[in-house]
């Protein structure tokens, strides 16, 4: 039996049996101490949230907690261990009453990047984090000390702080979460065009590219190399959609030719105009 289909059988098969009460005195044991004794969060984050049910399915909660917890020693959760705590974690929240946050006082922020600062500060290096998952594995363990080949290694991603998964969290997360700033009223071009942010178009490529960041996460979570190798396919593309549109152009009349024979109108020019 292949191992991907095996794991869905021990998964499936936790799900079945998962018990709140098992894993309300587990997480006593496990999780108190970083999440706190109600949920709350402390050293780690809160886990009492009343969109938690929309974020994870009780599948993902499961597969979350047994790839990734506990942060110092990932794995070391069975599949029914982590069944248990994912089963009293929603059940904790579905009993505990919805709260409304406060909203945030809204601070203007004026943009200092232009446009191709932010992709090549921001978007372009983590995009090429998630793209290295195809030819190196964020999980393989190297001896401390020890430089790798332009992967995950300690040297370049992280100097022994993260490890390669914690590396492609934090680049999909970073794609999910700035996105917007390719939103943000002012911003420029890097030939001084104002960046588009009103076009429907536009929004509609940030939104993708954003979209796309989530899922990846997602499948970083899972810890599994293919998942995400496949998913780097969807970076690309989100890339691209909005290349095609607002960049990789080159427009002229008569085969590349300006207006009365002048120069062709360059690709640099037409960035961030649509015609």
């Amino acid at each position: 039996m292949k191992k991907p289909l095996l794991l869905l059988i021990i998964l499936a098969a936790a799900l079945l049996a998962q018990d709140p009460t098992r894993g309300s005195a587990l997480y006593k044991d496990q999780c108190a101490s970083c999440h706190g004794d109600r949920l709350q969060g402390s050293a780690g984050p809160p886990l009492a949230a009343a969109d938690l049910a929309t974020r994870y399915s009780a599948a993902e909660l499961v597969s979350k907690i047994r790839n990734t917890m506990p942060q110092n020693d990932p794995g070391r959760l069975t599949a029914a261990q982590s069944a248990d705590l994912a089963a009293y974690i929603r059940q904790s929240n579905t009993a505990a009453p919805v709260t409304t946050a406060a909203a945030a006082p809204k601070t203007d922020f004026p943009p200092t990047a232009n446009l191709q600062q932010l992709m090549r500060g921001v978007m372009f290096p983590n995009s090429n984090i998630i793209f290295t998952v195809q030819t190196h594995d964020p999980g393989e363990r190297k001896k401390p000390g020890e430089v790798g080949d332009g992967g995950f290694n300690w040297a370049q991603w992280g100097n022994n702080l993260y490890t390669g998964w914690d590396i492609v969290d934090y680049a999909a997360l970073a794609l999910a979460d700035t996105a917007q700033l390719m939103l943000v009223p002012g911003r420029r071009c890097e030939n001084g065009k104002p960046v588009p942010v009103d076009d429907p178009d536009w929004i509609k490529f940030t939104k993708e590219l954003s979209e796309v960041g989530r899922n990846v996460y997602r499948a970083s979570q899972t810890r599994d190399q293919q998942k995400v190798s496949d998913m780097s396919g969807d970076v690309a593309d989100a890339c691209l959609h909005c290349h095609q549109v607002y960049r990789d152009r080159f427009r002229g009349r008569g085969r590349g030719r300006g207006a009365a024979g002048g120069p062709p109108v360059s690709a640099n020019e037409l960035r961030c105009t649509k015609n």
